[in-house]
């Protein structure tokens, strides 16, 4: 007589009677306080599943509130750097006006000195500032 040992998927062991017949006997190797445990550890993983869904449901929340946060100081830094630029392009123009200013200034000032100097007025003060 030939025999032969398989664990199928359900724990249980073949043995073939006889090997010209081939028929099979199935024998479980689980007894019944194993399934009861097995109910237990069901309904304690749905209870853990449960409260597992609950801390993933806090984290999700919690990740929800930093994506907020997040977001609005995007938004901020956004805003500021967009006032940053339109504080520079008015620093520009100021920088840019004041030089013609200066270039102005410094026209009117030669015109004022050679009108200064033309002038007979402004000559006898001009020679005495001049002595000292």
């Amino acid at each position: 007589m030939h025999v032969s040992k398989t664990l199928n998927k359900e724990s249980k062991m073949e043995l073939p009677l006889d090997a010209e017949d081939s028929t099979f006997t199935n024998i479980s190797l689980a007894d019944d306080s194993e399934h009861r445990s097995g109910i237990l550890s069901s309904k304690a993983e749905r209870a853990h599943s449960t409260m597992m869904n609950a801390d993933m449901d806090a984290v999700e929340a919690e990740n929800q509130v930093e994506l907020e946060e997040k977001t609005r100081l995007i938004n901020q830094v956004l805003e500021l750097q967009h006032t940053l630029e339109d504080l520079s392009a008015r620093v520009d123009a100021v920088k840019e006006e004041n030089l013609k200013l200066k270039s102005e200034n410094q026209v009117l000032g030669q015109y004022i000195e050679n009108l200064m100097s033309a002038s007979s007025v402004f000559q006898t003060t001009d020679t005495k500032s001049k002595r000292k």
